[in-house]
């Protein structure tokens, strides 16, 4: 299994090449400091999975993760990373990784993501699964900012209208707004969510919780 590792403390990253090899399970095929490094090394490596930190130098790992999403569909990421925030973690998922493990996890949890994102499941840390069952299960529409951290208020009030399957006009009267108001949310709801239609716009609302009746 070839592996990419994205991670821009030498130290760190010299000793998760040395615990992912150790089974001769794992090749490191390279290495990466910054979210600008990725693109060239998935092209020149051609990896099976990638091994993602979010604190980077030049930016976020979810913007690195997001093009690797876009570009690369069928290449599964796992995120290995110092944040535990429930942010990070719902913002990785929606960006594409298949894993989330905290750093500090045992060499053989690490191992045992890296096996099951590679084989295409999804995996994730100790303590980890248990946060997101109750982020997703628990106060759906209350945690809607939550789920999508990048809209406004209002963004999460019309994307819940949305999934209810409300028409612009039908939105524009339940929320008191012009028509036209309405249209602007709804375009920077798809810019936001990286979706073209608004049955995708659905999809990834209900995936959350949202449209349900009050």
């Amino acid at each position: 299994m070839r592996a990419l590792v994205v991670e821009d403390h030498p130290l760190f990253r010299s000793g998760l090449r040395s615990a992912l090899e150790s089974l001769g399970e794992v090749v490191v095929v390279a290495e990466a400091e910054t979210v600008a490094q990725v693109p060239e090394a998935v092209a020149a490596h051609l990896p099976d999975v990638v091994i993602m930190d979010l604190g980077l130098p030049d930016g976020s790992g979810i913007s690195a993760i997001r093009s690797l999403a876009e570009e690369h569909p069928g290449l599964p990421v796992l995120t290995l990373t110092m944040s535990d925030d429930e942010g990070d973690l719902l913002a990785a998922l929606q960006a594409g990784a298949r894993g989330y493990i905290v750093k500090g996890a045992a060499a053989e949890e690490v191992l045992h993501a890296v096996r099951t994102v590679a084989a295409g499941g999804a995996v994730f840390g100790a303590g980890v699964a248990a946060r997101l069952s109750t982020l997703v299960a628990g106060s759906r529409r209350r945690d809607a900012e939550q789920l999508f951290p990048a809209l406004t208020t209002r963004e999460c009030e019309v994307l819940g209208l949305i999934a209810r399957g409300f028409d612009n006009r039908r939105i524009a009267r339940e929320l008191v707004l012009s028509e036209k108001t309405v249209r602007n949310h709804v375009t920077h709801i798809f810019e936001k969510l990286h979706v073209a239609t608004r049955a995708e716009a659905v999809a990834r609302a209900r995936d959350a919780g949202l449209g349900e009746e009050r």
